[in-house]
């Protein structure tokens, strides 16, 4: 029999909601939050999918349903920049704490990545609501932003999915004590970083002196 214990932490308050709606509360939760609104939907998917890790849902159907309306989402975020852009943005996102500065913040960062930024987005909170309505404000042409969109929401539900899954009610508890290291782990992304950075950088520097190289033998 499925357990009856409520979900441990922050997920004990999507409880109710799934509770009560089951698959249509993961897809409502997730739409809205796909188009700029703070709302919990990563944390009712995992949620969702420690419920079917005890038999309470199916594992397919929460995923099915959790990508479709991600992608469904983040394409009514587009039009939403696309169509009103900034002003819709500046004079309703107040409502949903989608302040200018906060949109400015996105926008940089979104400008210095490019198209793979939507990729990664989905992971990255405040980015996982505003990406949509970014690539529609930039104008990003809207097949190059749906096969980002989609590549993005595939990885993000598939992880958190077989994650939760998996783990089970043990998640939260496995995450708290990943938090105790926390630092460390972004010390070695930072080593990571710098030592692609500075590699990068090398073979960039080779590959012009080669090219110069052969011009200069071109002209002799």
């Amino acid at each position: 029999m499925p357990p009856t214990a409520s979900l441990p932490g922050l997920l004990d308050n999507v409880a109710p909601i799934l509770d009560r709606w089951g698959y249509l509360a993961i897809g409502g939760v997730i739409v809205v939050e796909s188009f700029g609104v703070p709302a919990p939907g990563q944390t009712i998917m995992v949620a969702a999918s420690i419920y079917a890790g005890a038999g309470r849902m199916n594992i397919y159907i929460v995923a099915i349903v959790s990508f479709v309306t991600a992608v469904i989402g983040d394409n009514i975020g587009y039009w939403i920049g696309l169509r009103g852009g900034r002003k819709i943005v500046h004079r309703w996102g107040k409502y949903i704490f989608v302040t200018p500065e906060r949109l400015e913040k996105a926008e940089k960062f979104f400008a210095k990545r490019g198209a793979r930024i939507i990729v990664v987005a989905r992971f990255i909170d405040g980015l996982r609501q505003l990406n949509g309505v970014i690539a529609g404000i930039t104008r990003m042409p809207w097949k190059t932003f749906l096969i980002y969109n989609a590549i993005g929401a595939l990885l993000w539900v598939g992880w958190w999915c077989t994650v939760a899954y998996l783990l089970g009610v043990h998640l939260v508890e496995i995450m708290g004590h990943a938090h105790k290291y926390k630092w460390i782990a972004i010390g070695v992304v930072l080593v990571a970083v710098a030592t692609y950075v500075t590699l990068h950088v090398r073979h960039v520097r080779r590959r012009r002196a080669r090219s110069a190289a052969a011009v200069e033998e071109a002209q002799t």
